[in-house]
């Protein structure tokens, strides 16, 4: 174990202090936004920009690598998102926010493909899951620490700003210092959409209404505390506690897909989560109802991307799995796109609480189509399904990647496949 994270420690190190820098930059936009006055539509498109550039980041950032190589590439996205942080507070309009968003989200997402392509070169298939494991717990205690950053400084000056850029900045130290080789980024051409319904309709449907509650919840979720009067600090809390749930969650949520019916358990977690949605609107502004239901809604959610993933692979040979993670990726972001501008219309037609009944509203259609699905289609044996690994929404092809390639090493053999 000490071998192992003796060869990855400054990756990981350097991927903590990237999300806290990512992580403050997510809610620093709509407590900015807030000050700036900003409406919720136009937030909503601010939110939607990131992922817009995190999907082209995903899908160009491995050429650039076969032309120029990991260093530079590595180099030159973390320098344009440093220079995209600091540039917020000084182009205070929509418009510029929305660029700046997609440049950032076009970086973050080559940021992802060059350090998991390294972290995925460093493990061997033994110590696969363990490395992946301690990367994405990595991921969301830099989230869930950066809300705490955000409490020593003012959203309306440019220092939290500054502070996030520094810290982006600074995190590519230990990585680019480090004595790791650099290995070339290899992602399969993501399968067709039509192929991946085909294949997994639950499992295609599914993952695009989580894109859009993922989104939702992590950008919108700052714009939403802000319009109903949070401070500061109550919404850094909201947004940590929405990462929290799913920190605590998804190991119990992990254990039981190996155990029972993926369909069952998808269904379940999306009632949970809608019933969640629901205790957010009818809390009123009332701060622990509010926390509770952000701690159970985004617990739901990264549990929910992980058992798209699993239950998807469940239906697939191991030779098709790299195809259709990319597919799953990219249905996932196109969700990711939509979610925002959602919400944000009905924030701005209705009142700040359609936050929640758009989140619910789509965890509950989840849950219906899973019922829908259960029956159309007989179980799969549990001693026939891939391994659960959790795995974040945040994570680019090349994590999904490895963790079902882990997946299909470590799941019981089927002949019948």
């Amino acid at each position: 174990m000490i071998k192992m994270f003796s060869g990855v420690w400054a990756l990981l190190l350097g991927i903590v202090l990237i999300m806290l820098g990512n992580g403050m930059h997510f809610t620093l936009i709509g407590l900015r936004g807030g000050i700036e006055g900003f409406s919720s539509a136009e937030l909503a498109i601010v939110t939607s920009g990131y992922f817009l550039g995190f999907l082209s980041g995903a899908r160009l950032t491995p050429i650039l690598i076969r032309r120029v190589g990991h260093v530079r590439v590595f180099a030159a996205l973390g320098s344009f998102m440093s220079a995209g942080l600091i540039a917020f507070p000084l182009l205070t309009e929509p418009w510029a926010w929305t660029i700046l968003r997609i440049l950032i989200g076009f970086s973050m997402s080559g940021i992802y493909v060059t350090a998991e392509s390294w972290l995925n070169d460093a493990a061997t298939n033994e110590t696969r899951g363990t490395v992946l494991s301690a990367y994405m717990i990595a991921q969301t205690l830099g989230i869930i620490g950066a809300q705490g950053l955000l409490t020593l400084g003012d959203a309306g000056t440019s220092v939290l700003f500054i502070c996030a850029s520094m810290l982006v900045s600074v995190s590519f130290a230990p990585i680019l210092l480090s004595s790791m080789t650099a290995p070339v980024a290899e992602v399969a051409r993501p399968m067709s959409l039509r192929k991946l319904f085909e294949s997994s309709p639950l499992g295609a449907i599914g993952i695009f209404l989580l894109g859009s509650i993922y989104a939702t919840q992590s950008g919108m979720g700052a714009v939403f505390g802000s319009q109903i009067g949070l401070s500061a600090t109550q919404i850094a809390l909201f947004v940590a506690m929405l990462f929290a749930g799913a920190l605590v969650l998804q190991y119990p949520i992990g254990w039981l897909s190996d155990r029972m019916d993926r369909r069952q358990l998808i269904f379940g977690a999306a009632l949970l989560g809608t019933v969640s949605c629901l205790l957010g609107w009818m809390a009123g502004g009332g701060l622990w109802p509010l926390m509770a239901a952000a701690f159970f809604a985004g617990g739901m959610t990264t549990p929910l991307y992980a058992l798209f993933l699993a239950y998807t692979n469940d239906f697939l040979s191991a030779e098709d799995m790299p195809a259709a993670s990319g597919g799953l990726v990219f249905t996932f972001g196109l969700g990711a796109i939509a979610g925002p501008l959602v919400t944000g219309w009905a924030m701005e037609g209705l009142d700040p609480f359609a936050f929640w009944l758009v989140l619910g509203a789509t965890f509950a259609a989840i849950a219906l189509y899973a019922l829908y699905r259960m029956t159309q289609r007989a179980p799969t044996p549990v001693d026939q399904t891939e391994a659960y690994i959790g795995i974040l929404p945040t994570t680019s092809p090349v994590a999904v990647e490895a963790a079902a390639e882990w997946a299909s090493d470590n799941a019981e053999p089927d002949t019948d496949r």
